[in-house]
Formats: C-alpha cells, sequence, structure tokens
C-alpha cells in the first residue's frame, strides 16, 4: 500500500483553512499525514489547527516559518523535507477537495511522473458564503462555479485524456509527485520570493531530469475559493530569473530543500 503525505501551504486565511481541513476529513481514501506549511500565519491559524489536531483521522502537522514576505517556495521545502512518506499531494489552503481527490491522485500515480490535478474557480460572492457557513461538499451544481465543466467527476475519462492534454507547466495549487524526485532536483528554489515561477520553475526541472507530466481532467479535482492577487511586486524579477533558467535547462537550484535534509539525516 503506497503511503501519502499531503502538503497544504497557507497564510492568514483561516476561513479557507478551514474549508481546506474539513474536506480532507472527508476523503474517501485518507491522506497518511498532513503537514501544514504555515507561511507565517498568526495565532488565529495556530489556533484552528490545534482544534483539528483534537480529533483529525491522521497525523496532522503544523510547520511555520517567520513572515517575511510570500516565501512559499520555502515552505513547501521545509515540509518536503519533514514528510514521512514517498508520495506527495501538494495543494494551497484555499482548495476545497472533491472527496475523491486522494483516490484520484493515488490512482493515477506512476513512478517517474508527476501530475497536475483539476481546477474549478468559486466567484467572490460564492466564496463569502461558504466560508460563513458549516461545511458542504462541492459539486457541478454548486453555486457561483467557474470553469464548472471541470467539476464533472470521471476517472475513467480522465485517465484516457491524459496522454493527449498538453498544458502549461506550473503545478501550484494542485499537484503531487514523488518525494525522491523533488530531492533529485533540489526541491523549489527560494530565490522566488513574491508571487510567480516557483511552481514553473520546479515543474519545469522535474522534465529536465526525466520526468514526465500527467495533466488530469475530470479528476483529482480541487473547487479554488476566491482571492485578491497580491505580492506581485516581484513578478517581473521572478519571471526573468526563471526564463534565464528554462534557457539554461537547470535541473538543480542552490537554494532548495537539501539545507533542511541535514536535520533529517538525508544528507
Amino acid at each position: 500500500m503506497m503511503k501519502i503525505s499531503l502538503i497544504i501551504s497557507t497564510y492568514n486565511r483561516p476561513s479557507a483553512l478551514k474549508l481546506c481541513l474539513e474536506s480532507v476529513k472527508r476523503q474517501n481514501r485518507l491522506p497518511d499525514e498532513v503537514i501544514i506549511g504555515d507561511d507565517g500565519s498568526g495565532d488565529e491559524t495556530a489556533a484552528l489547527i490545534r482544534e483539528f489536531q483534537k480529533d483529525f483521522p491522521v497525523p496532522l502537522l503544523h510547520v511555520w516559518q517567520e513572515d517575511k514576505g510570500f516565501r512559499v517556495g520555502k515552505i513547501r521545502n521545509k515540509c518536503i523535507a519533514k514528510a514521512k512518506y514517498d508520495y506527495i499531494v501538494q495543494v494551497d489552503g484555499d482548495m476545497v477537495l472533491h472527496s475523491s481527490f486522494i483516490t484520484d491522485h493515488l490512482s493515477c500515480a506512476r513512478r517517474g511522473y508527476y501530475i497536475k490535478g483539476g481546477r474549478v474557480n468559486i466567484t467572490r460572492m460564492e466564496t463569502e458564503r461558504l466560508c460563513n457557513r458549516e461545511y458542504t461538499p462541492l459539486g457541478f451544481f454548486t453555486w457561483g462555479l467557474t470553469r464548472r465543466e471541470n467539476a464533472i467527476h470521471c476517472l475513467f475519462l480522465a485517465k484516457c485524456l491524459a496522454p493527449y492534454r498538453k498544458t502549461r507547466p506550473g503545478l501550484g495549487c494542485n499537484t503531487s509527485f514523488w518525494r525522491k524526485d523533488a530531492l533529485r532536483i533540489n526541491g523549489y528554489d527560494e530565490y522566488y520570493v513574491g508571487w510567480g515561477g516557483e511552481d514553473y520553475d520546479f515543474s519545469v526541472r522535474l522534465l529536465n531530469v526525466g520526468c514526465k507530466k500527467i495533466a488530469l481532467k475530470f479528476a483529482a479535482i480541487g473547487f479554488h475559493l476566491w482571492h485578491e492577487d497580491k505580492y506581485m511586486e516581484n513578478r517581473k524579477k521572478n519571471f526573468d530569473y526563471y526564463n534565464e533558467k528554462v534557457e539554461q535547462k537547470a535541473t538543480w537550484c542552490e537554494n532548495g530543500i537539501d539545507q533542511y535534509l541535514k536535520d533529517n539525516n538525508e544528507m
């Protein structure tokens, strides 16, 4: 039986994280551990996590770092280093997961591949409504969806379509990969501070070491809660750096996960 570490990144949005964790609890196949990568949130998020830890069905870990700007690559590296299991599923804390989300990622996992899952966007009005009421599962008929067709769940169709789907490199809020493949490329490049580029870079370096991508539609569905676009101040700088690395066909980053593996005796 393959075991899964689910990594959830978050920053000061406990109402969204609560919905995400409620959807994790209702998976028809639970992950074997959940690691929350917290990019500097305050006390409200910490209190929410402690409350969930009281009766969460699998180990629920909280990895926190000081708030020094948007450093999602850094917190993801810390979580991957801490993960106990060979297969990583990674989402953002503003994603509400379909009940078959983990099952779908597991069903499509193959050695030498990484997966980009499906996403449905939720409007601002519906997001506000969902964050202010008791949790209810989301689906095709939920109000306030955009790209509604992506909410159709059919794993068989997703597997049939996957070999023919060509999508851009970014992984972002819904992906899975083998931990050993992340270590081969030294994880996320922590040069990226502020929004943009770190997930593109990570996925391109996976491709450059020989991994292949499975892009799913109609499976591994995450419902993405609306949020304002923030932390854009370094966007041009980040993507200029990303384009340089693409031209170099880079496979390794100097400022990556290896600095955290020393604590886990993996170096």
